[in-house]
């Protein structure tokens, strides 16, 4: 992936959280970059990943410049989609 992928999404995460961990580093080794937001820290991140998933604080969470949002996707999935905004 080129770093024109990069910036191209904000990832909603915890530092607890697992499933973050493992897509944090699948997006590192393909150098696909996005800017990171942990709910924890940032109330109103959380307020937007509850709208997300129907009341549910659920991460990661990752919402594009498109606006279109997907939870706990597969690296396959988020590199279809960054391929569809380039």
């Amino acid at each position: 992936m080129t770093s024109a992928a990069t910036g191209q999404f904000t990832m909603y995460t915890t530092p607890w959280c697992g499933y973050c961990k493992r897509l944090k580093s699948q997006l590192s080794r393909e150098g696909i970059t996005g800017h990171e937001v942990n709910i924890e820290e940032h109330p109103e991140a959380a307020d937007l990943v509850m709208r997300a998933n129907g009341g549910n604080q659920t991460v990661p969470t990752l919402v594009f410049s498109d606006g279109a949002a997907m939870t706990n996707p597969s690296l396959a999935q988020v590199k279809q989609k960054l391929a569809e905004l380039s």
